[in-house]
């Protein structure tokens, strides 16, 4: 029986001479294993649909191992993306973190919109890099590790200023961070800018500038709770780190 759907190449595998193994995932189906015979070859019809980073519409059938792709409509290649180291390894990472988290055959639409909507967002020019830290926020109920970022994790005060508190899990008052000697130090920009990320409607995303300062406490803060809770350590983010050093003073 063929199968149709939308669906994201988020990771490819050559296979033989002349094939691929592409990991899809999909609107309709979630995370699927297919194998593209004859991807590897420059006319083949499945080339260019079978390209990391591509979305598209698929024809496939599925069974209890991989499936087998025998049609593809390539819509987005995401063009500027490939185009832009910076913009290339912000999205491979996004990819790298829905295939880490993703269980194999369950859908999810909810997640599926999101990274279409960041990935179509980095394709256009928006900052590469806090639309990756939208991505981070937005996915931490589905890791299960969902912080407190609309009041104080401990007493509920709603008012601020907070500091943020990677033991307490989530933002924390002045006067319950006075004992917890390893808060992280936050201006009240950083928080509200938190808060909205968990709460954005990824779809009306319009253009970003926030300041160094800013950009380096989202980061210290995203990077020390996914270090502490999500037990994710993908080469991508080192990439990234690594880049992130190399860039040219502003």
């Amino acid at each position: 029986m063929l199968n149709q759907a939308e669906g994201i190449v988020i990771r490819t595998t050559d296979y033989g001479e002349t094939n691929k193994i592409i990991t899809l995932f999909t609107r309709e189906y979630g995370k699927i294993g297919l194998m593209a015979r004859g991807a590897k070859k420059p006319r083949s019809k499945l080339a260019g649909a079978a390209q990391p980073l591509t979305y598209g519409h698929y024809l496939f059938t599925k069974g209890k191992g991989l499936g087998n792709l025998y049609q593809a409509d390539p819509e987005n290649p995401f063009k500027f993306i490939k185009s832009d180291i910076y913009k290339m390894a912000y999205a491979s990472y996004i990819v790298d973190l829905v295939d880490k988290m993703a269980a194999q055959d369950a859908r999810n639409p909810y997640l599926f919109e999101l990274v279409l909507e960041i990935l179509r967002d980095i394709d256009e020019g928006i900052h590469p890099q806090v639309l990756s830290f939208i991505f981070e926020v937005k996915i931490l109920p589905l890791l299960g590790i969902d912080p407190e970022l609309d009041r104080c994790a401990r007493c509920g005060d709603e008012r601020g200023p907070f500091q943020f508190s990677v033991s307490a899990g989530g933002f924390l008052c002045s006067r319950c961070a006075s004992g917890d000697e390893r808060a992280i130090s936050i201006a009240p920009a950083t928080a509200k800018l938190l808060r909205l990320f968990k709460h954005l409607d990824v779809r009306r995303i319009g253009r970003i500038n926030l300041k160094e300062q800013t950009i380096h406490e989202i980061k210290k803060v995203l990077d020390a709770y996914y270090d502490a809770y999500s037990g994710l350590h993908l080469k991508t983010k080192a990439f990234i780190e690594q880049l992130e050093t190399m860039k040219p003073e502003p």
